[in-house]
């Protein structure tokens, strides 16, 4: 057939389907909203779809009948009257004109979201005791259902999943925390039980998150502004695109006038990041928009969560998230009192982690119920596995929450819900006096033996082990040898703390810091080993240039030989917690004049190996080890890419562990910097510090092309920066 002839009768083909009316659009319902359901007990109750535009849609269920009217786009809604709880299993009929959908063995009870990440996704099969808790899960009045992995840039309505009736068959696949969370209310209650989860093993809280809650939290404002840009219907988002189709206008009208004229084009702009929409699991929104947002309006009657092992890096900031991730929530569902009762992840390893970063995470984890209302924290470090980011013991787990439940939102008396919360402190002469909430009917050791987990510092002494004794049933008294002032105590402040101290009950306690810290050297209380050095020098790194003067220098005063040196570099942006990274090692040079920062005029030019290198940060991609092996890079020179020294790990195509010292400036650009080798990590660098804004990290530089912070002209980032330069005498 001709092209022509071709094209005229795919045109007309086109056109008579255009003439032909719209099809209807079927009844259709969300796949919550199906047999097997359990339905919220004493709340009304959403029941939405789609159907037909200006068509009369019916709901018919247990003497109700409803009636909405389908808007533009097909959507309906109504809200069935409060309902007792009834097992018995009953029918739903939707009709909209000669369509009815009929829904079967419906029940009517408690509904609880169940979300996070692994320990939330983990699955009874998987979990203690699997052969015989499957084998016993004959509970036909639980029903499960879960949204599948789906990640969205946008709000979806639908997902694909189907409500399960708990037995034999089913159970295994059930969240664990939230099967037995669900199976204790069922007995507690004697009602049905329904279980919506949503979980992804290894998300972090912001996919959760949805838009209206970034909006919600000033503090996380910055985070939401990044969000909003990728809206299409965000101001942000319009200027953007016009700006960026503007130049591709310019771009395209110069193009095609360099092309008449026989020369060469360019590149367009290349297409804007804030424009990208999301499509990771870990980007914001995504997981609510593709996993939850498809179960609401579902009437509920509150959530459990359990996540945090993928966000403990980033301490207070999860508070901030968490009421971000509430507030949206509870509009979503339109149930502005929705609980929320969340475990506090358990210690572990954590590989080379500063063994702090994780306390300071529980810190922030506790924030959450000082905080936000209707919210409680179980405390899990008693049944953990320091060896397993996943305890298989799920069972306690799930009875905790459903005890919080129990307690907090049905009204049962009698119930301790809760293990001992720090509630105060005094100071009376060389201990501390603390009281506790929830002791019971008074603190115990769990195992008999004396209370662990506890520390005290002073003014003049870093942080100490403790003895606590028992005093009163809710009041512990602290002391530790060698501080007779004591000003500050924590409790369980380590990655692999699993503390003794449990109320009558056996339910352990929160960790906590306490007292007044201010003037209290961060160097001694976060690196106990540096007690053992003398501060040889210290220097404000705001106060460099061609030349300078060390604020400590104490050179002249030292005598003796030495057998270790050490840094420590601290930076912060005065608005935060200051970073921080600690390396020693074994004396690379008997010369104090030449383990300052390698100006002209010490001579110290040093490019070699280092032993036994023992680190210690709370910067993220800092390993926390000892006895490594690595290497120095310092001198004044200029210097080059060339892995010259054959450093193991480095390249010869970026700035990093490895390169050149020129001998053509030797009063140059600068490089004091100590790596960690095989893996190959800068621990700390400061470069060309006779410029305006020297260079200045720790850790690798993971947002430039150089590793070891060359001319990323990074100090200008902190307002606060110091460093100190101890060494350790030779014993005798």
């Amino acid at each position: 057939m001709p092209r022509r002839l071709f094209t005229a009768c795919l045109t007309l083909v086109f056109l008579q389907f255009l003439a032909l009316p719209a099809l209807a659009q079927d009844l259709r319902l969300p796949s919550i909203i199906s047999d097997h359901m359990v339905l919220q007990r004493h709340q009304p109750v959403a029941v939405w779809g789609w159907a037909e535009p200006g068509s009369e849609v019916t709901v018919s269920f247990k003497g109700q009948t409803h009636t909405a009217t389908a808007g533009d786009a097909g959507q309906w809604r109504v809200d069935l009257e409060s309902m007792n709880a009834d097992a018995d299993p009953a029918q739903m009929t939707i009709t909209s004109g000669d369509q009815t959908l009929t829904l079967d063995d419906i029940l009517v009870g408690e509904v609880w979201l169940c979300s996070g990440q692994s320990n939330m996704e983990w699955s009874v099969q998987r979990s203690d005791n699997a052969e015989q808790e499957i084998a016993a899960a004959n509970w036909p009045q639980i029903r499960h259902i879960k949204a599948p992995h789906r990640p969205s840039m946008t709000p979806m309505d639908d997902i694909d999943a189907q409500w399960q009736v708990c037995s034999p068959d089913t159970a295994a696949a059930f969240t664990a925390v939230g099967y037995y969370f669900g199976r204790m209310l069922h007995q507690e209650l004697d009602v049905p039980v329904g279980l919506v989860n949503c979980s992804w093993g290894g998300t972090r809280i912001e996919p959760w998150i949805p838009l209206n809650g970034y909006a919600s939290v000033p503090e996380i404002n910055e985070l939401y502004q990044t969000v909003a840009a990728k809206q299409p219907d965000s101001d942000m988002y319009q200027a953007t695109a016009n700006a960026y189709m503007d130049s591709l206008s310019t771009w395209l009208k110069e193009s095609k006038e360099q092309l008449n004229n026989h020369r060469l084009i360019t590149q367009p702009h290349p297409f804007p990041d804030q424009l990208v929409p999301y499509t990771d699991r870990q980007d914001p929104t995504t997981l609510f928009n593709g996993m939850m947002n498809p179960f609401i309006p579902f009437t509920l009657r509150g959530s459990i969560w359990y996540q945090g092992e993928s966000n403990r890096a980033i301490g207070s900031l999860y508070t901030d998230l968490t009421r971000a991730q509430l507030i949206g929530w509870r509009e979503a569902w339109e149930q502005p009192e929705l609980p929320y009762y969340y475990v506090q992840i358990a210690p572990y390893q954590y590989g080379n982690d500063n063994p702090h970063e994780l306390a300071e995470f529980w810190e922030a984890q506790g924030d959450i119920e000082k905080q936000i209302d209707h919210t409680g924290m179980v405390v899990v470090s008693d049944i953990g596995n320091l060896q397993d980011i996943h305890p298989t013991n799920k069972q306690d787990v799930g009875k905790r929450l459903a005890n919080m439940a129990l307690k907090r939102t049905y009204g049962r008396e009698g119930i301790i819900d809760s293990g001992p919360r720090f509630q105060s402190m005094r100071i009376d002469g060389n201990r501390i006096l603390l009281t506790f909430a929830n002791a019971g009917e008074g603190l115990a050791s769990r195992d008999g033996e004396a209370l662990d987990g506890f520390e005290l510092a002073s003014k003049t002494k870093p942080w100490s082990n403790a003895t606590a004794k028992i005093i009163a049933p809710d009041t512990l008294a602290v002391s530790a040898e060698g501080i007779d002032a004591p000003v500050a105590v924590r409790f369980a402040w380590h990655k692999l703390a699993e503390p003794n101290l449990v109320n009558s009950v056996g339910l352990p306690t929160a960790p906590f810091r306490a007292g007044d810290m201010t003037g209290l050297d961060p160097l001694s209380m976060n690196v106990p080993e540096s007690q053992d050095y003398q501060l040889i020098y210290e220097k404000d790194l705001n106060q460099l240039g061609q030349s300078f003067t060390y604020d400590t220098n104490n050179a002249a005063n030292f005598t003796g030989p030495f057998d270790r040196i050490a840094y420590y570099v601290e930076i912060s942006d005065g608005d935060g917690t200051p970073q921080w990274v600690y390396v020693s090692m074994d004396a690379f040079t008997d010369d104090l004049s030449k383990i300052g920062i390698p100006t002209f005029g010490t001579g110290a030019v040093f490019q070699q190996k280092l032993s036994n290198l023992n680190v210690t940060s709370n910067v993220r991609g800092v390993p926390n080890v000892q006895g490594r092996a690595g290497n120095i890079e310092f001198w004044p020179n200029n210097y080059g890419q060339s892995n010259a020294a054959n450093v193991p790990g480095a390249t010869s195509n970026a700035y990093d562990t490895g390169d050149q010292i020129s001998t053509n400036k030797p009063d140059g650009y600068g490089s004091m910097q100590v790596h960690l080798a095989e893996p190959a990590v800068t621990v700390f660098a400061l470069n060309n510090w006779k410029a305006e804004t020297p260079d200045l990290g720790i850790g690798n530089n993971t947002h430039g092309r150089e590793p070891d912070w060359t001319f990323s002209k990074s100090a200008g980032q902190f307002p606060i920066k110091h460093l100190k330069i101890l060494v350790r005498p030779t014993k005798p």
